[in-house]
């Protein structure tokens, strides 16, 4: 279903790093628990280890997800296979056996759910490893999102090449509201636009694409979103969102 056809919040609604509010956010729990709760749409994080595997992972870091030192870009994958992310620091144990996902995990599982995923390809490891590594990384993972998939991200030489490259469709995420007006952005024509919501200006919006504005946390606000023109919805609450709103 494209943007403009949508009618259910259940479309309109893109769940931020799976049902983060609920479970550690950018893992397998995460998004199953927000693809059983009803949402259609997803949006994840990815890194590159050290050995250039594809990894759903926000920080570049260890700690916040993990509990331990280190950098996700320095560490092989056989290293990070060890680990949880159980993100501690607001879950305790509660999800002590939660893995690292490999974005083959992820995809499999949307796949299965017919969801579509927004994939968001994160700058520290395209300044690390090279826009051409990150994409020859994601290739295979996401061939089992044919049709079900959008690359994201704030750097936009990526999204270019993925253009050339993949068959997926792009979408940037604005730094600023006047991003809008760079000519490579312009050039890049692309299918999602993603902005905060802090970064807005007042009254109707329209950008090159259908907008899609994160973080949203109020029911009253998605509303209001809407009604400006916004089409999509990032929150981390996507369960207490669908409930509220439908």
């Amino acid at each position: 279903m494209g943007f403009h056809e949508a009618r259910s919040w259940r479309e309109r609604l893109v769940a931020h790093r799976g049902l983060a509010a609920s479970f550690p956010e950018n893992t397998l729990a995460s998004v199953r628990g927000a693809l059983e709760a009803g949402a259609r749409r997803v949006e994840i994080d990815v890194q590159l280890t050290e050995d250039q595997v594809p990894i759903v992972f926000h920080d570049a870091t260890l700690q916040r997800l993990c509990g331990v030192g280190g950098s996700v870009l320095s560490s092989h994958w056989s290293q990070l296979q060890k680990l949880r992310a159980s993100e501690p620091g607001r879950f305790g144990t509660r999800f002590a056996d939660e893995p690292i996902a490999h974005l083959a995990d992820f995809a499999a599982l949307v796949a299965s759910f017919g969801a579509h995923a927004y994939v968001e390809l994160k700058g520290e490891s395209l300044a690390r490893f090279g826009d051409e590594a990150m994409l020859a990384a994601i290739r295979a993972p996401l061939e089992q999102l044919a049709g079900q998939c959008t690359l994201i991200s704030f750097e936009l030489p990526v999204l270019g090449l993925a253009r050339e490259r993949l068959p997926h469709p792009v979408g940037p995420v604005l730094k600023e509201w006047s991003d809008l007006e760079r000519p490579e952005l312009v050039q890049l024509e692309p299918e999602v636009v993603f902005v905060d919501d802090l970064k807005l200006p007042p009254g109707p919006v329209q950008a090159l694409a259908p907008l899609c504005v994160y973080e949203v946390q109020l029911a009253q606000r998605a509303r209001e979103l809407v009604e400006r023109g916004v089409a999509l919805i990032e929150t981390f609450h996507v369960e207490r969102l669908l409930a509220e709103l439908e």
